[in-house]
């Protein structure tokens, strides 16, 4: 009895280590996938200098661009802990996503703090049904709402909100700005960085947000 638990036991392991190696090849080459896409993204006025792992399902490259964008520049990329099953399950379960995300510190430090998310939600007007057996359906397109716990809206706020209104950033999950370092962070779906391409228009955007920040010194 006891040498078939040892049996099970060792199977188990064995099990669990063979999942964990497979999976966390499987994060790494799709991690190499998106850092090579950075890297021909920024071909030519930036470059990746340093690269490292924090555990099996993130990893983090630190950016140097030819032009003073921007300083102290890095790029995240979280993938699903498919390494580990119990926690890649209750990532599935929380509907959790791949993201990357851009961070760095400006010229100037931003005074205020600015978090915005983006989110979309549908929900039915009435309950009733058409011709077909399907719901009557009403999308309605709500201007930008802003939630400040600010008395007065300071002038260093237009320009961001501004570029965020009228940029190509319709994929950004969010942006945040603080007066410490890193000043400014963007994050986006892994999904939606399919190509050099795709990542060219996230970092021209980020851009664009900086270049918003900075207006509001001048």
């Amino acid at each position: 009895m006891a040498r078939l638990f040892l049996i099970d036991a060792v199977a188990a392991l064995l099990t669990l280590l063979g999942w964990y190696f497979c999976f966390s090849r499987f994060n790494r080459r799709k991690a190499a996938k998106a850092l090579k896409a950075v890297e021909a993204a920024c071909d030519g006025f930036g470059q990746l200098v340093e690269t490292y792992w924090v555990g099996s399902s993130r990893v983090q490259a630190k950016l140097r661009f030819a032009a003073h964008w921007f300083d102290n520049a890095r790029v995240t990329v979280r993938l699903l802990p498919r390494p580990m099953p119990l926690r890649w399950m209750l990532s599935l379960w929380r509907r959790e996503r791949e993201t990357v995300t851009f961070e760095a510190d400006l010229d100037y430090a931003p005074s205020v703090r600015l978090d915005v998310l983006r989110h979309r939600w549908l929900t039915p007007t009435k309950k009733r049904k058409t011709g077909s057996g399907m719901r009557d359906w009403t999308i309605v397109h709500p201007g930008p709402v802003v939630l400040t716990t600010r008395n007065q809206w300071t002038q260093e706020l237009p320009p961001v909100i501004s570029t965020l209104m009228t940029s190509r950033g319709h994929d950004l999950l969010s942006v945040r700005f603080r007066p410490q370092s890193p000043h400014l962070a963007a994050t986006v779906e892994l999904e939606a960085l399919a190509d050099a391409d795709a990542v060219a228009g996230f970092l021209n955007v980020v851009r664009d947000l900086a270049a918003g920040a900075s207006k509001s010194r001048h």
